[in-house]
């Protein structure tokens, strides 16, 4: 939600206004919280009601600021923002503020010029809102966007000039949630969630958690062999501390079609599609080819990555 979605209307004035225009302004109006100064339509400052009479009720204050201009009163300084940004870039704004402005109205513009303005009260309340609503289109075992978000990403992706969908698969997951349980199941996959944050989330770049074990980022650039590296590296790193190690050894388990087989340490493949070599129309078209690349990495014993389906792989 944008910060000019919430605006509300108060009274502008210039700065030449006088302050006894400004106390009728307040008086008319107990519910205005304060008067927004303007010049040629811009916004260099305002006037709060709680300032505005701490100054006047001062011992000379009366005599000294009624019968003069508002310039002499106005709080400059305050925080000004365009009609465009996000109301959760707003708040963080507004709450590094001094404690003196740290209630005062938010001013909005549009291409420079005043709009209205934003109460703190109503700031924080469609904050908590926004915040509800991006919630409920997390994952909740890895709090990273699901797949309504991941959809519209993809859509948005398709705009890129050059981008590249990375999409991680763990091999061999269910043998070890249907040994261990799904309880350390889940362990193994916030270890996945901090690892792909790690390199991935934390460089702004997009991390989606599709459900169960599959994940998905989108990067707008073709430079994703050393991320993918350092991925399987860090997860190859430390995944036997999730094993008894004399399972692996000894351990049997059924495999799809119910024939036992030794059981396999659970290792993470990662498919890659670019847009260098091939224009996609659609997210359809997308998904068809890292599906494709996804299968040819399943085949593939060891954690690895497949870039396009033809470049090199990396074997762990």
């Amino acid at each position: 939600m944008k910060i000019g979605e919430v605006i509300e209307n108060v009274p502008c004035i210039d700065e030449y206004v006088k302050n006894k225009e400004v106390d009728l302004l307040f008086t008319s109006n107990p519910s205005l919280r304060s008067v927004v100064v303007v010049q040629e339509g811009r916004p260099i400052g305002h006037i709060t009601r709680t300032h505005f009479y701490q100054k006047i009720g001062t011992r000379y204050g009366y005599n000294l600021f009624m019968g003069r201009q508002n310039q002499l009163i106005i709080k400059e300084n305050p925080l000004i923002v365009d009609r465009c940004i996000p109301i959760t870039e707003v708040s963080t704004e507004a709450m590094q503020r001094p404690a003196e402005d740290l209630y005062d109205d938010v001013i909005v513009t549009k291409d420079g010029y005043f709009l209205g303005v934003v109460s703190i009260r109503e700031l924080l309340l469609k904050l908590v809102e926004t915040q509800v609503a991006i919630a409920s289109f997390l994952n909740p075992l890895s709090s990273l966007p699901g797949n309504k978000l991941i959809d519209d990403k993809l859509e948005e992706t398709l705009e890129f000039q050059q981008y590249s969908l990375i999409y991680f698969d763990l091999d061999h997951f269910k043998s070890y949630n249907d040994t261990y349980g799904f309880n350390k199941g889940d362990k193994i996959l916030r270890y996945l969630t901090e690892i792909l944050k790690k390199n991935i989330a934390e460089t702004h770049d997009f991390l989606g958690h599709i459900g169960g074990d599959d994940f998905v980022a989108i990067v707008p650039h073709y430079e994703v062999r050393a991320i993918c590296q350092r991925i399987i590296d860090e997860f190859d790193s430390q995944i036997l501390g999730f094993y008894d190690l004399e399972d692996i050894v000894h351990l049997q388990v059924p495999n799809r079609v119910g024939k036992l087989q030794p059981f396999t340490c659970t290792s993470l493949s990662i498919a890659v599609v670019t847009n260098e070599h091939r224009q996609f129309d659609s997210v359809e078209q997308l998904s068809d080819a890292i599906t494709r690349i996804k299968k040819e990495c399943k085949k593939i014993s060891g954690s690895c990555y497949l870039i396009n389906g033809k470049e090199t792989y990396l074997v762990h």
